[in-house]
C-alpha cells in the first residue's frame, strides 16, 4: 500500500521509462560507492603490508606517571626539570576522562592497566582514594573494588591487561610507587615483575630508576606523585578486602603531619606539590640519560587535581618508532586525530608497541592507539602556550554548552510561537479588538493590504535562527575564549557570523527572490562548512557549542551526532532547493541526477573512515536520499521499496565498516572497532551503553526540550486547526498573509518541498534509532529545518500576486514561480484561490 505520493492520474501522466531511468541512476550510485570502497580497501591493504614490514624499536621504556599536572604549572625557576623537558621533548595534552566527569588518581592508573576506561567504586562524599603500595600478600589494596566498579560500568575494560601481557611475554619490568603497582598488576591484582616502594628523596628515586634499568628491565613505571588542589585531598577508605586506608594525605606511605587545624591549612600548596614532582621527574630523567642504552621516556599526567576536568601534561623524549627521535613537535594519536591531543587509553598501546608485544594483547581489548609524533617549526615556548590555550578553550566552552542550547531552544520556540499563534489572523483580530477596547475606541478591521513588513521580518528572523548552528562552528575561527568574558565574546561572534550568512541569503539578488533561495543558501553554507571542517581535521567542531568537547572524550574527529544531524538536514534541503526549479521546468531526470549526486557526496563524506567516520550516518542518509530520488522521479513508495532502501543503507555501512576493519589496528576508526567488537562477542555491551546514553539524554537534556517543541509544532501543523487552514480555499486564519491564496498551493509551487520533508523525516528517524544520544539527531534537525521552512513560506507569500509587487516582479523575471510542469500554479497561469481550487478538482467557493 502506498505510503505517500498519490497514484498518477490522467492530469499527471507518468513518463514512460521513468522508473527504469531512476533505477539505473541508483544502481550507478551504488557502483560508484563500491568503486570508491574498493580503491580505499586496496590502499588499506598496502598500509597493512607496509606496517607488517616495519621493524619494532627495541629500547627500554620509562613511563613516568603523575596526576593533576598541567602545562600552566611550569615555570623556569619553580620547575626547572619540567621546564627543560618542555624545551627538548615532544609535547601534548592528555585527556584523562574516565567513567565520570572528573578522574581520580586510581582511575588514571587503571586506564594504563586495562587500556580502557575504568574506575574505583564511588563514595557518598565524592572523594578520591589514597593510593597505597601492595599489601604483605603482594596484592594491590582495593583491587576487588576496582573489579566490581569495572563490572558495573558500561565499558568492557579488562583490568590487568598490561601486567598479564608483559608477564606472558616474559619481559622484565619494574614498578616504583603505588600507582605503578596498579598499572602493572595482573588480572588478580598482583603486580608483574619487581615492585619498589617510592623513595622519599629525589636521589633515592634516581637510584631506583637506575637500578631497574641496569638490571635489564625493559619497562620501568614510576609513580612520581600527584597534585591535588587545596581542599581536594585523597582519602583512605575501607576496602573490600577489609584493610583500611591511611587517612588524608597524598600518599599513605609518607609520614603525615599532626592535624592542628583545618585540612586546608595543613595541606601543601599546589606550587609546593608541583615542585616535589619536578624533583622526582628530574631524577628519573637523569637516570635515563646515564643508562647504558637509549631510553624512551614518556611523561603523562593521568588524573585531575580536583572535581573539574582539565587537559593534562603529556611529553615524550628519546627514541621513537621507525628510528625517529622525540625532539620538538607535538604528540597525538589516531584515537583523536588531533595534533597535541591524546587519551589516557593510548598509553597502553604505546607501551606494548614500544616493547614489541602489541600482538600478544587480547584482540579487541585495546580501545586506544599508539602515540604519534608530528614535527613542527614552532619554538618550545609557543608550543607550550598553544597547549595551555587548548585547555583554556576547553574550560571556556564546556560550561557554555548548556546555556547555548537553552538560548537556541528559546529562539526556536519563540519562532514557532510567532508562526502558529502570533501570525494567526483570528488571534491578530482578537488582539486588535482588545487594543481598541482598551483605547475606548471602535475595533479596527485588519488592513486589507499585504503585510509586507511582517513577512520580511518573519523571513529575516527565520533565516537568522537557522544560521546560528553553523555559526557556532565558524566562531572557533576567532579566539573568543581569550576574552575577559568568553560568554559575551562567543555570543557576539556567533551573532556576527549568523548575520553575515543571513545577509548573503536575503540580499544577494541572484537568489533572494527564488522561492527556495534563502533556504538553499543557508543549507548549502551549513553543509559546505561542516564538510570542509570534517575533511580537514574537525578543528572548528572541537570544543564548539554543537561539536564534541575534548574533556568529554567521546569523539575528536568526524561527525558527532549534532554535526551529523545538521549535515544531513542541510544536504537534503540543499538537494531540494537545487532540484526544485529543475522539476518545475519539466527536467525530471536532471532533478533526480542532482539528488543522487548530492546523496552520493553526503554518504562518502559522512561514512568514509578518513573523513566523517560516522557509523550511524550512512544507514540514515542512504534511505533518505533514495526516497527523495524516487519521489522526484515520480515513483510511488510502497513497503517493498522502503525496505529495499533501508537495506541498502545497512549494506553500505557494514561494507564501509568492514573495509575499515581490514586496516591496521592503529589506523581504524570506531567503524572498524565495531566490527572487531562484534566478532569478539561484545555487541551486547555496545548496545547497552548506547541505550543508557539515549535514555540519559532523553530525560535530562536541553535538546529534549527542542525536540518536544518541534514535535509540538508538528502536531499543531497536522492537527485539525492546521488542516482547516491548509484546506481553506482562502488561506483560513493566514489569509491576511497569503492574500487569499490557499496554503496548500505552496506544495504545488514548490513540488520538491513536501518530498524533501518526507525524506528528511526518514533520515532523522533512522538516525534516532541507530545512534547513541539519538534524540539529539531529530531535535537538532528540527531546529535547523523548521526555521528554513518558515523562511520558505514567507518567501512564497511575498511572491504571490497579492503580495509585495517588487518581489513578485522579481520572481516573474527570474522564473521563480513560473509554472512549467503539469499541475503547478503561479503568476503565469492563474492566481489566488481560483487556480488552487481548480488544481484540486473542486469548484471555487
Amino acid at each position: 500500500m502506498p505510503l505517500s505520493t498519490p497514484a498518477p492520474t490522467s492530469a499527471h501522466p507518468q513518463p514512460a521509462g521513468r522508473g527504469t531511468a531512476a533505477t539505473r541512476l541508483l544502481v550507478a550510485a551504488l557502483v560508484a560507492l563500491l568503486l570508491v570502497g574498493t580503491g580505499w580497501a586496496a590502499g588499506a591493504t598496502r598500509a597493512v603490508a607496509a606496517t607488517d614490514d616495519e621493524a619494532v624499536a627495541e629500547h627500554p621504556v620509562l613511563l613516568v606517571g603523575v596526576t593533576g599536572l598541567r602545562w600552566d604549572d611550569l615555570g623556569s625557576l619553580t620547575t626547572p626539570s619540567l621546564w627543560e623537558l618542555s624545551r627538548e621533548a615532544s609535547l601534548g595534552n592528555t585527556v584523562v576522562r574516565s567513567r565520570w566527569s572528573y578522574t581520580c588518581p586510581a582511575a588514571g592508573w587503571l586506564a594504563v592497566s586495562a587500556g580502557g576506561r575504568s574506575d574505583d567504586v564511588r563514595v557518598p562524599d565524592g572523594t578520591c582514594r589514597t593510593l597505597r603500595d601492595p599489601l604483605s600478600n603482594g596484592t594491590v589494596p582495593g583491587w576487588q573494588d576496582y573489579v566490581e566498579a569495572t563490572a558495573a560500568s558500561p565499558y568492557d575494560s579488562r583490568l590487568g591487561l598490561l601486567g598479564d601481557t608483559v608477564a606472558a611475554a616474559g619481559l622484565p619490568v619494574t614498578g616504583i610507587g603505588p600507582g605503578a603497582a596498579i598499572a602493572l598488576s595482573d588480572a588478580d591484582g598482583t603486580p608483574a615483575g619487581d615492585h619498589v616502594r617510592r623513595p622519599a628523596s629525589a636521589r633515592g628515586t634516581e637510584d631506583a630508576v637506575a637500578d631497574a634499568l641496569t638490571a635489564g628491565s625493559r619497562l620501568v613505571v614510576l609513580d612520581a606523585g600527584q597534585v591535588r588542589d587545596p581542599g581536594y585531598q585523597t582519602k583512605g577508605r575501607t576496602d573490600a578486602d577489609g584493610t583500611t586506608g591511611g587517612g588524608l594525605g597524598t600518599d599513605a606511605t609518607e609520614e603525615q603531619p599532626d592535624v592542628s587545624g583545618t585540612d586546608v591549612v595543613i595541606e601543601p600548596t599546589r606550587a609546593e606539590q608541583v615542585q616535589l614532582i619536578d624533583e622526582r621527574v628530574g631524577a628519573a630523567l637523569d637516570a635515563a640519560r646515564d643508562a647504558d642504552e637509549d631510553v624512551t621516556v614518556l611523561l603523562f599526567s593521568l588524573a585531575d587535581s580536583n572535581r573539574r576536568a582539565q587537559l593534562q601534561v603529556a611529553a615524550a623524549t628519546g627514541p621513537a618508532p621507525g628510528g625517529a627521535t622525540y625532539a620538538g613537535g607535538t604528540i597525538g594519536s589516531q584515537s583523536t586525530r588531533q595534533d597535541g591531543y591524546l587519551q589516557a587509553t593510548d598509553i597502553t598501546p604505546t607501551l606494548l608497541d614500544a616493547l614489541g608485544i602489541r600482538d600478544q594483547a587480547p584482540s579487541g581489548a585495546l580501545v586506544g592507539s599508539s602515540i604519534r609524533f608530528t614535527p613542527d617549526d614552532a619554538t618550545a615556548g609557543a608550543r607550550v602556550a598553544a597547549l595551555i590555550d587548548e585547555n583554556r578553550h576547553a574550560q571556556a566552552a564546556k560550561p557554555l554548552v548548556g546555556t547555548f542550547y537553552l538560548w537556541w531552544v528559546g529562539a526556536n520556540l519563540a519562532l514557532y510561537l510567532m508562526v502558529v499563534v502570533g501570525l494567526n489572523g483570528r488571534v491578530r483580530g482578537w488582539w486588535l479588538g482588545l487594543l481598541a477596547r482598551l483605547r475606548r475606541g471602535p475595533a479596527r478591521a485588519p488592513r486589507p493590504e499585504h503585510p509586507r513588513r511582517v513577512l520580511h521580518g518573519l523571513r529575516a528572523a527565520a533565516v537568522l535562527v537557522a544560521a546560528v548552528p553553523v555559526s557556532t562552528f565558524l566562531a572557533n575561527l576567532l579566539p573568543w575564549w581569550r576574552a575577559a568574558t568568553p560568554a559575551w565574546a562567543l555570543a557576539a561572534v556567533v551573532l556576527g557570523f549568523a548575520a553575515l550568512i543571513s545577509a548573503i541569503a536575503l540580499l544577494a539578488p541572484w537568489w533572494r527572490s527564488r522561492l527556495l533561495g534563502p533556504l538553499g543558501v543557508v543549507a548549502a553554507v551549513t553543509a559546505v562548512v561542516l564538510a570542509v571542517d570534517v575533511a580537514t581535521g574537525a578543528r572548528l567542531a572541537l570544543d564548539s557549542m554543537m561539536g564534541p568537547g575534548s574533556l568529554v572524550a567521546g569523539r575528536f574527529y568526524g561527525f558527532g551526532n549534532p554535526a551529523f544531524a545538521l549535515f544531513a538536514t542541510a544536504m537534503l534541503l540543499a538537494a531540494v532547493a537545487l532540484a526544485d526549479p529543475l522539476l518545475r521546468a519539466g527536467r525530471r531526470g536532471r532533478a533526480v541526477t542532482v539528488v543522487a549526486v548530492l546523496g552520493l557526496v553526503a554518504v562518502v563524506i559522512n561514512g568514509s573512515p578518513s573523513i566523517g567516520a560516522d557509523f550511524g550516518g550512512p544507514p540514515a542518509l542512504v534511505p533518505g536520499f533514495a526516497i527523495l530520488a524516487l519521489l522526484a522521479a515520480g515513483i510511488r513508495l510502497n513497503w517493498r521499496r522502503v525496505l529495499l532502501v533501508l537495506g541498502a543503507g545497512v549494506v553500505t555501512v557494514v561494507g564501509i565498516a568492514t573495509l575499515d576493519y581490514l586496516r591496521p589496528a592503529d589506523e581504524r576508526t570506531h567503524l572498524g572497532a565495531f566490527i572487531e567488537t562484534v566478532l569478539d562477542g561484545g555487541l551486547w555491551t555496545v548496545l547497552l551503553r548506547k541505550g543508557q546514553a539515549n535514555l540519559g539524554i532523553l530525560f535530562g537534556s536541553e535538546q529534549t526540550l527542542l525536540a518536544l517543541g518541534g514535535l509540538l509544532l508538528v502536531v499543531l501543523l497536522v492537527g485539525r486547526p492546521a488542516r482547516s487552514a491548509v484546506n481553506a480555499p482562502d488561506g483560513g486564519p493566514y489569509a491576511w498573509l497569503s492574500g487569499g491564496a490557499p496554503l496548500r498551493r505552496l506544495a504545488t509551487d514548490a513540488p520538491m518541498l513536501l518530498k524533501g520533508l518526507i525524506a528528511l523525516g526518514v533520515t532523522l528517524g533512522v538516525g534516532f534509532a541507530l545512534n547513541d544520544s539519538g534524540v539529539v539527531i531529530p531535535a537538532t534537525g528540527i531546529g535547523l529545518a523548521v526555521p528554513l521552512l518558515a523562511a520558505a513560506c514567507a518567501t512564497w507569500m511575498l511572491g504571490l500576486p497579492t503580495g509585495d509587487p517588487v518581489a513578485q516582479e522579481s520572481l516573474r523575471a527570474d522564473g521563480g514561480l513560473a509554472p512549467t510542469i503539469p499541475g503547478s500554479t503561479g503568476p503565469g497561469t492563474s492566481t489566488g484561490s481560483t487556480a488552487s481550487a481548480n488544481v484540486q478538482g473542486r469548484p471555487n467557493r
